[in-house]
């Protein structure tokens, strides 16, 4: 799928000031305590060992999330699982300021992907979570041999030392790669000797399956995943100034909405003195 910039608007966020002031409205519905209690919050918090060192525009990222949603006011918001106790507190805070000021936001529902691998992707070290500061990602913008190198250097079933041993596949990082990025035509262009990928998971259960020959797979699929996405990337390298007027683009249109947002925000609270409404109330 192509993204049509017609359709689909891409921006820089510091060219719209509205989100900061969005996110300085929004710290008065949400209690420290309540952020402290978001798992995501906290997770990331141990992950980058802050501890008591914690940034205050960290500490305040969900309240800032919510401005990113409700400035545009955005009725569905894809997630992955770890997003989503942000997209709770960013409903809690619509909520509590629709209860405290009128209805003026729109509330987000919340979408994950059908597909449990999409949930949350493993980082290729086999831990919880694929963050670029753990260096434990695959880019986009990654050459086929750096691809080919991640991947066969991915964690697998630690007690699966030989060929001839029964391996895991339930929490195996190759395998929720294969489940999530996977397709039926893959199996006849890559490996044959298996239907689908119910029986290449049923032969490493019961043992002469190796960790290479599922890797080796695994690199092939996503190279097919990704080669497009890839070309695409180095088409627009080529184009860099056509890409900062979409950007350009994006963030005026961007911004004038999100202006229409913050005003009626003002308005719900009753700050929008030198609105001619306002001006003429407080003269009387």
């Amino acid at each position: 799928m192509r993204i049509d910039p017609a359709k689909f608007y891409n921006l820089y966020s510091v060219y719209v000031p509205e989100l900061t002031e969005l996110t300085f409205y929004y710290m008065n519905l949400v209690t420290v305590a309540r952020v402290q209690r978001n798992p995501t919050v906290k997770a990331e918090i141990q992950m980058r060992n802050f501890e008591a060192s914690i940034p205050v525009g960290f500490f305040c990222y969900p309240i800032s999330q919510a401005a990113d949603i409700t400035a545009f006011r955005a009725t569905h918001v894809p997630v992955g699982e770890d997003q989503l106790p942000m997209l709770e507190q960013c409903k809690e805070i619509v909520h509590k300021f629709n209860t405290v000021y009128g209805e003026t936001l729109t509330d987000p529902k919340i979408v994950l992907p059908s597909n449990k691998a999409c949930l949350r992707l493993p980082g290729i070290d086999g831990k919880a979570k694929m963050s670029k500061s753990l260096g434990n990602c695959i880019y986009l913008s990654d050459e086929e041999a750096d691809v080919k190198k991640k991947i066969m250097s991915m964690f697998t079933d630690p007690n699966h030392l030989r060929v001839q041993d029964p391996g895991r596949v339930e929490g195996n990082p190759v395998f929720i790669y294969l489940e999530a990025f996977c397709k039926p035509e893959y199996f006849p262009e890559f490996l044959p000797e298996y239907q689908n990928l119910e029986e290449l998971e049923d032969h490493y259960r019961r043992g002469g399956l190796g960790d290479v020959k599922v890797k080796k797979f695994l690199n092939n699929v996503m190279q097919a995943e990704l080669g497009p996405i890839r070309a695409r990337r180095k088409e627009w390298e080529q184009r860099i100034p056509d890409v900062m007027d979409i950007l350009k683009e994006g963030s005026r249109v961007a911004e004038a909405k999100a202006a229409e947002t913050l005003n009626d925000v003002k308005a719900s609270m009753r700050i929008n003195y030198f609105d001619s409404d306002q001006s003429d109330m407080y003269q009387k």
